[in-house]
């Protein structure tokens, strides 16, 4: 008989018996509330390059089901890409964070993601559920669930350099998303893994970033949350501290002042798409953290950023 994957993470850790039960006891109003809710989750960064980090991410979402929430998984894959494209010696170039698309290195965009860091993620839940595995590994081709549009030009100038637009070929940006697939897999106890492709509607397939992708995603499932790993604490204030809880006129005016810059401002405006289009909650978050996704859902502090509408 397989053993609750709760009761797997509590045994293991480093607590005394009280301590443990003080965990369990703080988590379970969290439980309670986000029992049958959708938590979309955009995983990519640090965490996934590190293998420990990894199989225990793939425990955490686990745990998720087994307590009764229901974790879809948008994972990215940029590093993983580029090491296959130098294995190759295909040449890279980015335009203001993208990668130059041609159809030679969508290929090896599609093989990479596809065919490798996802089909990994899913083996990795399936190897903690035991015989009989429960993730279902996707794309956003697989029956039409993402409809997606070229990217076209953008702006490679650097600053105070003239404009110098650039086609950057078959990146794409998600124009509709189509919920009854993943939703289905929810409700017969699979766990989506999907990776961040589309078509346009001339059925070419475009590669997306993973953010947007998650957003759409997420708003498209009216979920609960969303949550954004990356390689930092969180969003960070004027003074340089953490902000624990951001409404969406604190974060543009944080944007606008320049203490939200570079990386950031990007995921936390897909952030804020995704709250103006339903989502309750997003959360960017430290995915280096052992157990980040479990801590800020199940814990009454959390490790990173809320953003909320209001």
């Amino acid at each position: 008989m397989k053993s609750n994957p709760l009761q797997q993470l509590i045994s293991t850790a480093t607590l005394s018996p009280v301590e443990k039960a003080s965990v369990l006891v703080e988590a379970l109003p969290y439980i309670k509330k986000f029992r049958g809710k959708t938590i979309v989750i955009k995983y990519g960064g640090h965490a996934m390059d590190d293998e420990r980090l990894r199989e225990a991410f793939c425990r955490d979402v686990v745990l998720m089901k087994y307590v009764g929430l229901n974790p879809v998984v948008v994972h990215g894959g940029g590093p993983q890409i580029g090491q296959m494209l130098d294995r190759l010696q295909v040449p890279s170039r980015f335009v203001a964070g993208m990668r130059v698309t041609d159809d030679e290195t969508m290929r090896v965009v599609e093989m990479v993601l596809a065919g490798q860091v996802n089909k990994e993620l899913v083996r990795l839940v399936n190897r903690v559920y035991g015989k009989g595995g429960r993730a279902v590994g996707l794309t956003g081709k697989d029956g039409g669930m993402v409809l997606a549009r070229r990217v076209g030009k953008l702006n490679a100038a650097k600053h105070g350099q003239p404009e110098e637009w650039v086609d950057v070929g078959r990146v794409g940006e998600v124009v509709s998303v189509d919920a009854s697939l993943p939703s289905r897999l929810l409700q017969d106890d699979f766990i989506p893994v999907i990776a961040p492709i589309g078509v346009d509607e001339e059925g070419e397939t475009l590669n997306i970033n993973a953010d947007p992708f998650a957003a759409k995603r997420a708003a498209e499932m009216r979920a609960e949350k969303l949550m954004l790993l990356t390689d930092v604490r969180g969003v960070k204030g004027a003074d340089g501290e953490l902000c624990s809880t951001l409404t969406a006129a604190q974060v543009k005016a944080l944007i606008k002042s320049g203490v939200i810059d570079g990386g950031m401002i990007p995921k936390v405006r897909f952030g804020l798409d995704a709250l103006a289009e339903g989502v309750n909650k997003v959360h960017v978050i430290d995915g280096r953290l052992d157990h980040a996704v479990l801590l800020e859902i199940f814990t009454d502090k959390g490790i990173g950023t809320e953003l909320v509408q209001e």
